[in-house]
């Protein structure tokens, strides 16, 4: 057995969230370990936002030139996936190439170890044969991988996950997809704007289920418009590959046929895979628990998708920076004496000051105002707290809504104008506490809502603000007119 390798950190995992840690310690002066057994940066960069982002820039391009007609005269338009391809892979991932990544951590000081790494004991990381001891802490940002239905034959066949949906290179004629929720919806508006034959298949009653049910309504409809067949309250019973093609049956007889199958059911956590039993932590769990400062037990943290707070990019960059000040300060105060062991404030520290600060400094997670944007065209942004979730939860709820297409904006915009404004709000409190903005621009009028949520703004002051004229955002005051 080796013997171990003193350090300060071990993270482990280095997607979105784990090298924001990794890299800002090191910065920071400490010696860090991060492990990585496939691509560091993770999901986003390389098979996620940023490449799904440019596919659905380009299929956007194609929808506005088909509007030309009946607002400035008339266009044709040929879709070409070729030049979407060699974006993504030039531009967003060196073709699934991590070495300006690793570079980039490595460059702040970090020491970079390729491969799969487990939980040894307290504060210890195994990686093959090589053991690090981490006097500080170890921070796990392990993320999630897709979820696959155990639907009779599935493991059987060549079916697609996001993955190979943006590795791929030339479409097939037709698409299906199983599964009716955010990455569902994008990629199967895309593929049929680039003239692929989609269907989309859901189990539950409807589309964007976790969004208020008139997003459902919206995005449902905008698909539709783009040919997209949508099948909903399909529970997949059976899915067969005869070499060419795939057919999927459905609960109630229902059959499905296309030349490819997308998975997108969901991503789950493999807790499994982290030795989490030799350091005391239930690996049965769907995620990590953690506190409010992302602590997982003593002297370990973790932090983005692995947590189950929501696998978003800006919840792993949010929670990273909470995760950088309570490791600092933990560090700080066992390099001043107040924890010669290096262990005990790994729970949050002792109520005293310590030479080097105090914990009472390290901010807490806070996830009210956690904004979510579905980059269909229109886009679904929401926040807080859907008007389902205020009414099961006791809230004396008031609702306001305003249609995107009679207000000014949207009367302008014409073509492409769906969409609304929906505001959830506690009355007994006059706050919002929830927030849905669909439309052309939906996720960044969102952005308003969200500081409402966040910082609690009374609807008395929201009523009072001034709205620019004519703009999209100015939909919000229409809806907390239709509240009173």
């Amino acid at each position: 057995m080796a013997d171990p390798e003193l350090v300060d950190v071990v993270v482990v995992g280095l997607g979105v969230g784990g090298e924001e840690v990794a890299g800002r310690l090191a910065e920071a002066g400490l010696s860090v370990v991060g492990v990585e057994r496939d691509l560091v940066g993770g999901e986003c960069p390389y098979w996620g936002c940023v490449p799904s982002k440019m596919m659905i820039r380009a299929a956007n391009a194609i929808a506005e030139a088909r509007r030309v007609d009946g607002l400035a005269g008339s266009a044709e338009v040929r879709p070409d996936w070729a030049p979407v391809a060699r974006r993504i892979r030039e531009e967003a991932t060196d073709t699934w190439d991590d070495t300006v990544a690793v570079q980039r951590f490595t460059g702040k000081g970090g020491r970079f170890v390729r491969g799969a790494a487990r939980l040894d004991g307290p504060g210890r990381v195994r990686v093959g044969e090589r053991v690090f001891q981490a006097r500080h802490g170890i921070v796990l940002g392990t993320g999630t991988r897709p979820s696959v239905p155990p639907v009779d034959g599935l493991a059987d066949t060549p079916y697609w996950t996001n993955r190979q949906a943006i590795e791929v290179e030339e479409l097939p004629e037709s698409l299906l997809v199983l599964g009716g929720g955010a990455i569902g919806l994008e990629l199967a508006q895309v593929f049929a704007r680039f003239g692929v034959r989609v269907t989309v298949v859901e189990a539950l009653d409807r589309v964007l289920a976790v969004e208020e049910p008139e997003a459902s309504e919206v995005a449902a409809a905008a698909l539709r418009a783009d040919g997209v067949e949508i099948h909903t309250g399909v529970r997949a019973e059976r899915v067969s590959h005869d070499g060419q093609g795939f057919t999927l049956r459905g609960a109630g007889g229902a059959e499905f046929t296309a030349d490819r199958l997308l998975v997108v059911t969901g991503r789950r956590a493999h807790l499994d895979e982290l030795g989490l039993d030799t350091v005391g932590v239930d690996a049965g769990r769907r995620y990590l628990t953690v506190d409010d400062r992302l602590h997982v037990t003593e002297g370990i943290w973790a932090v983005g998708d692995v947590t189950g707070e929501g696998a978003f990019t800006h919840v792993a960059m949010y929670q990273a920076g909470i995760v950088v000040a309570d490791v600092l300060d933990h560090a700080r105060r066992a390099d001043a004496g107040a924890d010669p062991s290096g262990t005990a404030s790994a729970t949050g520290g002792a109520a005293g000051s310590g030479a080097g600060g105090s914990a009472r400094a390290v901010p807490r997670a806070d996830y009210r105002a956690l904004p979510r944007v579905t980059f269909t065209d229109p886009e679904v942004g929401a926040v807080g707290l859907t008007e389902h979730q205020a009414r099961e939860r006791g809230v004396n709820v008031q609702v306001g809504l305003a249609r995107l297409p009679s207000s000014a904006r949207g009367w302008i915009h014409k073509a492409g104008n769906e969409g609304f404004v929906k505001l959830v709000a506690d009355a007994d409190e006059g706050v919002l506490i929830g927030a849905t903005s669909v439309g052309p621009a939906g996720g960044e009028v969102l952005s308003a809502l969200v500081v409402a949520v966040h910082a609690a703004v009374p609807l008395a002051r929201l009523r009072q603000m001034i709205y620019a004229y004519p703009t999209f955002h100015r939909a919000i005051e229409d809806a907390l007119r239709d509240m009173s």
